[in-house]
């Protein structure tokens, strides 16, 4: 059924509520506050980490495992069993699997975009891209969820409202929401022992009181008439807005010490993992502490075309090992509710190992990890068919994911957004969020 709203993003079973509500006292600007309402009460999530899986990750060799199937589908990898009854992991997963009953699992996820592009764009978004896109495609035809949640619930304690670690994915931006609501990206190692982020403290050659110096003068040009009086659209104030959070940046203790990560103790960087996915990882959980409200961690290299199975007997333990001890150290210091942990890329892949020994791009199916923020653990949603090949029971949509983040922050993923020329956006197209992740 066509749901028709107007620019307030009001539909018409809206106003035939406001109907009745004349009779039972209840005006526009109560409805608005009742819907509102619901969206917060239903808000779990203080911060959001979400890992980026960069290629698509094999549903096979991960959290879908089909031992059932043929060897050319079901692969060389064995299933193992979980915390969960009847519930099963590909083996490199051993310590997810031990704690499954703390995690859910969307096993039906489907879409129709199978290239990276535009993969990427659909999972990052909740927004298909608008006009066909290439695998190679930086594309931003709607912001992202990293930045909407920016956008919505800014920053505090002088840190950016949105980060991305090492780099931004290829539709992690802002579009029409201005270049204040982009990712703060640290492409720095933080496994290296001179690790240090940029625009976090004075340059050694720039006493503090130059410093000042400098920014009094802008200030004051700021104030001339030709430059006080803009309109909302002009992409200076966007530029303003920047030069402000790299002051506060600069001037926050607490965003000093987040990046501190030398003085985190030994043993836990160590059950993070000495590696850089490990560490930016154990970044992440600092930056959650100091109230960042979206951390994205953008690990490349899951587009396993060739030696799949080589390639993941490398990296899965180790990506095992973080994402596991992530959880646990955030449910060991009280963050896990109010924290939502999300693991995904932009697509599963084919069921059947090519003749390179691969799997290639396959968006009919594909898995997604959620932890946290009142996320009922030990739930597996839907299901792909014997062989892997299609997402088949309890099928949901890239719209439904976006919305279940939103809705878990406190996000109304119903809501209206506008663009710098007034022109209306809705945030999800279909704001239904998945109901067994909702608690």
């Amino acid at each position: 059924m066509t749901t028709h709203r107007n620019c307030n993003g009001v539909t018409r079973r809206d106003c035939l509520k406001l109907g009745l509500g004349g009779v039972l006292g209840t005006g526009l600007v109560d409805l608005l506050r009742m819907r509102s309402n619901a969206a917060s009460s239903r808000a779990k999530a203080r911060s959001c980490i979400l890992v980026w899986l960069d290629g698509g990750p094999t549903h096979y060799e991960t959290f879908d495992p089909k031992p059932t199937a043929p060897s050319e589908i079901r692969g060389e990898f064995f299933p193992i069993d979980t915390a969960v009854s009847g519930v099963q992991f590909s083996e490199h997963m051993t310590q997810l699997a031990a704690m499954a009953d703390q995690l859910a699992i969307i096993r039906s996820i489907r879409h129709d975009q199978g290239n990276h592009g535009a993969g990427n764009h659909y999972m990052m978004t909740g927004a298909p891209p608008r006009i066909p896109v290439g695998c190679g495609a930086f594309v931003s035809f709607h912001p992202s969820l990293g930045s909407v949640t920016a956008h919505q619930r800014g920053h505090q304690n002088g840190l950016p409202a949105y980060f991305s670690l090492p780099s931004m994915t290829r539709s992690g931006g802002p579009n029409f929401l201005g270049a204040q609501y982009a990712p703060f990206v640290v492409p720095n190692d933080p496994n290296s022992s001179s690790f240090r982020v940029r625009d976090v403290a004075l340059p050694k050659d720039l006493e503090q009181l130059r410093f000042d110096n400098r920014r009094d003068l802008r200030v004051q040009v700021d104030q001339l008439p030709r430059f006080r009086d803009r309109a909302a659209g002009d992409p200076v104030l966007a530029l303003d807005q920047y030069y402000q959070q790299g002051y506060d940046l600069i001037a926050s203790s607490t965003a000093q010490a987040a990046f501190d990560i030398h003085q985190e103790d030994a043993a836990v960087r160590d059950r993070y993992g000495r590696n850089s996915f490990g560490q930016r990882a154990l970044l992440a959980r600092r930056l959650v502490e100091a109230g960042v409200p979206f951390i994205t961690l953008n690990e490349g290299g899951w587009d396993h075309h060739r030696d799949l199975f080589t390639s993941c007997k490398k990296r899965l333990p180790d990506v095992d090992q973080t994402i596991a001890t992530l959880i646990t150290d955030l449910q060991e210091r009280g963050l896990l509710e109010e924290t939502l942990v999300v693991v995904l890329g932009e697509f599963g892949r084919t069921p059947k190992i090519n003749k390179d020994a691969g799997r290639d791009h396959w968006s009919n199916a594909m898995s997604v990890l959620m932890a946290g923020a009142g996320t009922p653990g030990g739930t597996i949603v839907g299901a792909t068919d014997a062989h892997g090949y299609s997402a088949v029971d309890r099928v949901v949509s890239p719209e439904n994911f976006a919305s279940t983040i939103y809705s878990k922050l406190g996000i109304d993923p119903d809501a209206m957004l506008y663009t710098p020329q007034g022109r209306p956006a809705h945030l999800v197209s279909d704001p239904t969020p998945i109901s067994e992740l909702m608690g």
